[in-house]
Formats: structure tokens, C-alpha cells, sequence
């Protein structure tokens, strides 16, 4: 039998990504493109029935770090496993290229430290078969994988690369060193990067504690570098600041950046738990910089920030104790049995945390600090923190943690909810993502593999602020338009996030009411045996990207349709 279409989406309820109405009909898709929408004739080569389903564009994650999975992985997972059809890499300045083969190891520890990936899976998954930054994007657009790709230039290497050992110093940047980058950054664009990104977070060290290379860096470098964008008239400015010093004082970097490069930007926002709401404060400063011409959105995460923490993960209550190194060479189960031990216990009770990486400290804050259980719960009640329970039961939140550890023979997780959890609700959160200018981000897919698995957030949306009723319900209509039209254009990706005829055939069926978060995992499939956490949804019927089936019924179809995406300032030689 003869057929018209590649493949066709029957009877769905279709949120197409706009915010509008929602629509009831099918769906065609031929050659990878959107060919009917709505009432139709015609048959397709594949169908599949949606009926009491729904269909969305296909979601935009735009704060990943796929950079090195993406080179020895064909799955861009979690994030494909929950909507994903596109992902933005390259966030916070880090990243492999460009690179001299006598930077490898520096680049290495810079990405062990910030983004918490081992470097012994760096160094055996990359094949560093590239120097430029022209010539890394050809080696992604030359590998097979399921979703597509974005890259921003970033800053770290860029200056490494540019100034030598200088430049890893975080020595000042002569004026050769800000026209040399400049003119790197304009080649990055020209090559397909969607943009240039950097960091000015305090705590993100290397591996071995020290500053990365672009912490602190003169905001007249940042001037300088996205003049690069600027001559090429395309790319977007991306940057993690460094709230802790006060953001009245680093959103003169935004402003800064825009009024020099004519760049649109985007950055992440957060909540304080405790503090005065200061994030109301750099809304005022968005809504401001767009009033005047500028571009910028901010980055918010659908759920609190922070760390999963446990003891086969790279934080837990007790890692920095004196006394845990006699055993943190031990299996999991000798762990638990050697905890059992009087004498140990009474140590590890009452012993301050050693000196080390910020990131272990935060799981020692036990107002914040919860069981994760299975259904993960992202939103726990106060008095089920790790210092509520101990109130109640008139002991130290240290035991309450020790206790759960021995009575979940030491697989029980732990979730550190250290941001946007303000007075432990997630009105702040809700506030944020309704704002005009901010999008969900933050997801982190590709690093943080043994403390961070936030990747899920696109089905967190949906089930927390959709499914759920009350205060902070979200439409569904809403809710997509966020994880897809807007959040792409808020990072230049024009072409995508939309159901509609001619545009891209990225999209998903999604069983709403069956829609379900699992618990996170430990999974060992990094280059080297290396571990990370994984968490799997329950309610994707089916996951499509350019026309070709990527996931059915939440698993892989094996097909491998995903590409680069070139950003504006493309040029073909």
C-alpha cells in the first residue's frame, strides 16, 4: 500500500510549543520536516496512536555538559531519556578545545573539579583528535548519537590556549592576548559555536582546589572576547556569576557584555533557602536590560538546587571525616559493616569534616539535607530534613544520617536541597520560571556523575507543576512552551521548539497521566568502568528527532538521527 507520510502521529492532543490552544488531530511528518498538522488524509509509513496522549515539541536542554560523552558515547543520556531532542553544551567555560596536546592533563583537572568527572574516564574516553575549536566541532559532527548538539566556545581553554601558561595562571591579558582571543572567538562562530560561555563562581575549583582560569577574570576580557560574536554578528553570551559576592555587583557583567558585543546573554538564577529574596531584585534588572534593547534571559532550575549525596557517590555525611579514609577503600557492604563497629561509629559522630572540595560541605547541612527515596520526592517537608528529624527524635542529625545509611545497608540516598527551596517550598522556583525572561536550565546532563542527576528536570516540570494542583500548578500549554520554543530561542536556536508545518520533526508522545520520575541510580558504563547516576522516567511513548524514532515506551530504538547544530555565524569554506 502506497504511503504519504514517513510517519504520522494519530489522534494526540498536541501542545505545539507556542503556549496556544491546545490542539486535537494528527500529525504528519515526510523527510524529517512537520508536513500536517490537524484534520488530513493520507497514510504513513510508521503510525502510531496517541490517543489520550499528548504530543510536544521536542525539549531544548540548555545547560549540559556533553562535551566528552558526546565524543565516546552515542546516547546523550539522562537527558535523552526524558524529552530531549537538543542539547547545549560547553556552559560555564569549560570544556576540550581548543587545545595544545600540552594542555590535555590542565583541561582534565579543570573539568574534574568543576564538573565532577573522573579523569581517568577524560582520559581514556577522548581521543583528542583536534586542536582548534573549528576542528573539535568537526569531530562532534562526525559522531553518531541519538539527539542533537550545540556548543558554545568556552572560556577556560580559549585561555589556555590563547596565553599558555599565563593564561591557566590567571595573569592578566595584554592587549595581543584580548585581540588574539577576539579573533579566535570570531572563528569559533564562523564554525558553528552558538556562542561563548564562562564562569565566575567562586566555588568551581580544579581538582587539586585551585582557581580555574577564568575566575575573576577582568570584565574587559569578557568585552573583549564577545567582540569576537559581535564582528561575526551571531552568538550568545553565556555565564555562571558569582552570586556570593553580591549580584548588584555581577550584573554590571551582563550589562557590560550586551552594551560591548550587541550579544543577547544568559545566565543562571537561583533562591537562597534562607536569605532575603535578592532574585526579585535581578528580575527588576532583566525586565530592564530587555526594556532597553538588550537581550538577556536567566537560566532556573524547576526544583531545588543541589547535591544527591551516598556512599557509592563522590559526597556523603561523613567523607571528609579523619576517620572515614581508613575505610573509603573498602566495597559498600564492608563499609556498612565496619560502621556497625562502636568504636567507629563514636568517631565518626563527633569528628569535624577535614579540609577539602566545597562541594563536600553541603552535604553536611542538615536543615537542607533529606532522604531520597523511591518515588523521589524533590519538595520533602522541613521535619524530614536531617536536623527536623533529629529534633524529634532528641538526637544529632549526624546519627539520624549514620542510622539511615546502616538500615539501607548503605545504598540510601540523600538529597542536599541547598537552593531554591525557599522556606522548603518551591514558590520561589514557580515565580521565577513564569517570568518572561527566564527558562528551565541547570539540568548539568554529562557531568557532576557521582553528586548531581538533574537532567530530569523536563519531566519534573511536568509532573510537579502540571499534574500537580494548588498554587503552583502550571498549564500544560505553559509549561511546554517553556521547555521548548522559549528556552530555545533563549539561546539562539531559531529553528526548533515549534510544531508546526515545515518546521523540524522533533517532538514527543507523552503518556501525561502514566508520567513518572524514578529514583536515581547508579550506572557503570563510562569510558574506563567509570560510575554515574542515571534516572529513568516512565511515560515517553515515544521520543522522535528529524522524523526518525530515537525512544519507544521509555527505551532506545537504537537509531541514531542526532547532528550538530551550526550556529548562526556558519559559514561553509
Amino acid at each position: 500500500m502506497a504511503t504519504d507520510y514517513d510517519l504520522v502521529i494519530r489522534g494526540g492532543t498536541i501542545a505545539d510549543g507556542s503556549g496556544g490552544d491546545l490542539i486535537e488531530g494528527d500529525l504528519a511528518i515526510a523527510g524529517g520536516r512537520i508536513a500536517a498538522i490537524g484534520a488530513f488524509s493520507g497514510r504513513g509509513a510508521e503510525e502510531i496512536d496517541a490517543k489520550g496522549r499528548i504530543v510536544t515539541p521536542g525539549f531544548i536542554d540548555v545547560h549540559t555538559h556533553y562535551d566528552g560523552q558526546c565524543i565516546w558515547a552515542e546516547e546523550l543520556s539522562p537527558s535523552s531519556a526524558h524529552g530531549v531532542t537538543a542539547a547545549v553544551m560547553g556552559n560555564c567555560g569549560v570544556g576540550f578545545a581548543p587545545c595544545r596536546k600540552a594542555d590535555h592533563d590542565m583541561l582534565i583537572n579543570v573539568m574534574e573539579g568543576v564538573e565532577d568527572i573522573p579523569g581517568v574516564v577524560m582520559t581514556e574516553g577522548l581521543s583528542w583528535d583536534w586542536e582548534t575549536f573549528p576542528e573539535y566541532l568537526d569531530k562532534v559532527a562526525a559522531q553518531k548519537r541519538d539527539i542533537d548538539v550545540a556548543a558554545y566556545l568556552p572560556h577556560s581553554p580559549l585561555r589556555v590556549y590563547a596565553m599558555g601558561a599565563r593564561g591557566a595562571a590567571r595573569e592578566a591579558a595584554t592587549e595581543d592576548d584580548l585581540a588574539l582571543m577576539r579573533r579566535l572567538t570570531a572563528d569559533a562562530m564562523r564554525a558553528g559555536a552558538i556562542g561563548f560561555a564562562t564562569s565566575r563562581l567562586s566555588i568551581h575549583k580544579t581538582a587539586d582546589g585551585g582557581a580555574i582560569p577564568t575566575f575573576d577574570a577582568d570584565i574587559a576580557e569578557l568585552e573583549a572576547i564577545t567582540r569576537g560574536m559581535g564582528d561575526v554578528g551571531a552568538g550568545t553570551f553565556q555565564v555562571v556569576l558569582d552570586a556570593f559576592v553580591g549580584w548588584d555587583k555581577e550584573y554590571r557583567v551582563i550589562e557590560r557584555v550586551i552594551a560591548a558585543s550587541g550579544r543577547p546573554a544568559t545566565f543562571t538564577l537561583a533562591s537562597g533557602n534562607d536569605a532575603p529574596p535578592r532574585w526579585r531584585r535581578v528580575l527588576e534588572k532583566l525586565e530592564a536590560t530587555n526594556a532597553a534593547g538588550g537581550t538577556a534571559h536567566a537560566q532556573v532550575m524547576p526544583r531545588p538546587i543541589g547535591l544527591i549525596a551516598g556512599l557509592e557517590l563522590t559526597v556523603h555525611p561523613f567523607v571528609l571525616c579523619p576517620s572515614w579514609s581508613r575505610i573509603a577503600h573498602l566495597s559498600i557492604p564492608e563499609q556498612v559493616a565496619a560502621m556497625r563497629d562502636p568504636a567507629l561509629r563514636e568517631a565518626l559522630l563527633s569528628e569535624d569534616f577535614a579540609p577539602g572540595h566545597p562541594f563536600n560541605a553541603l552535604a553536611r547541612n542538615w536543615r537542607w539535607l533529606f532522604p531520597l527515596d523511591n518515588p523521589p520526592d524533590y519538595a520533602p517537608p522541613a521535619h524530614l530534613s536531617m536536623e527536623g528529624q533529629a529534633a524529634a527524635r532528641g538526637c544529632t542529625p549526624q546519627e539520624v544520617a549514620y542510622d539511615r545509611l546502616l538500615e539501607t545497608e548503605g545504598r540510601g540516598l540523600f538529597l542536599a536541597a541547598l537552593g531554591n527551596y525557599e522556606n522548603a517550598s518551591l514558590a520561589s522556583a514557580h515565580e521565577m520560571l513564569k517570568h518572561p525572561y527566564c527558562v528551565p536550565g541547570l539540568g548539568d546532563g554529562g557531568a557532576h556523575y557521582g553528586a548531581i542527576c538533574d537532567a530530569s528536570y523536563s519531566t519534573y516540570l511536568l509532573t510537579q507543576f502540571v499534574k500537580g494542583e494548588g498554587p503552583l500548578k502550571l498549564d500544560l500549554a505553559e509549561a511546554v512552551h517553556m521547555l521548548s520554543r522559549k528556552a530555545a530561542r533563549a539561546v539562539g536556536l531559531h529553528d526548533r521548539g515549534l510544531l508546526a508545518v515545515g518546521e523540524r520533526a522533533d517532538l514527543n508522545v507523552i503518556d501525561l497521566d502514566g508520567l513518572s520520575l524514578h529514583l536515581p541510580e547508579v550506572v557503570r558504563d563510562l569510558p574506563a568502568g567509570g560510575r554515574r547516576l542515571h534516572q529513568r522516567a516512565s511515560g515517553y511513548e515515544a521520543t522522535v528527532v528529524a522524523g526518525e524514532v530515537i525512544r519507544r515506551f521509555d527505551q532506545s530504538t537504537g537509531a541514531r538521527p542526532g547532528k550538530l547544530i551550526r550556529g548562526g555565524g556558519y559559514r561553509i569554506n
